[in-house]
């Protein structure tokens, strides 16, 4: 017997156990440990999807019939499919003309509620394509958007099921006003940039 070996045997004596057990308890140990880092990853991994996403992590959720893990696999994918989009912010030159544009619907809201509503839902539509988001497809479109702006997504559904709803002839006048009231939030946040100039945030403002 090798003096390794015989030091082994004396290490498993002192501790009282034969090598089959001590080598049982070390690979539990091993797994206790490998699943208590598993847990720690999960609960920073939901911790940050919920900061990111906020009401749209619930919602998500509840979208898997409360299921956790698809959900947070479907934010996890959003994220990855946005982030390899080109999202930039406006122009300067874009971004007056959308402030013009939406100035001339709330202008005209009153005398066309109708006409106006259906024209905010495509001037988000435009303004969301030169911000450099996808939206042929209005569900992919908000989950798309819900991935850098989680709080304001739910308006523009809003908005848009009122728009749907106006195409079908039932949609009152408070409910068109609703609906403006959805998209300027997201427009606001939409044509509104860290990197824009005092100037365009004070056209914005008073729109």
């Amino acid at each position: 017997m090798s003096t390794h070996e015989e030091t082994n045997i004396m290490n498993t004596t002192i501790l009282g156990l034969n090598p089959t057990i001590a080598i049982m308890l070390a690979v539990i140990v091993v797994a206790i440990i490998v699943v208590g880092a598993t847990l720690v990853y999960q609960r920073r991994k939901s911790r940050a999807l919920k900061s990111r996403f906020g009401p749209e992590y619930a919602r998500a959720i509840e979208a898997q019939g409360g299921a956790v893990s698809p959900a947070e696999a479907e934010l996890q994918a959003r994220t990855r499919r946005v982030d390899a989009f080109h999202i930039h912010p406006l122009t300067a030159v874009d971004r007056d003309h959308y402030v013009e544009s939406w100035r001339w619907l709330q202008t005209n809201f009153v005398d066309n509620p109708k006409v106006a509503v259906t024209r905010a839902d495509e001037l988000l539509g435009q303004v969301m394509t030169a911000r450099g988001y996808p939206v042929a497809n209005f569900d992919q479109a908000s989950a798309d958007l819900s991935v850098n702006h989680p709080i304001v997504v739910e308006n523009y559904r809003s908005a848009h099921e009122i728009a749907v709803r106006l195409e079908r002839g039932d949609a009152s006048t408070e409910d068109l006003r609703q609906a403006m009231i959805h998209y300027r939030r997201l427009f606001d946040e939409l044509v509104a940039d860290a990197k824009a100039d005092a100037k365009a945030e004070a056209v914005v403002a008073a729109a």
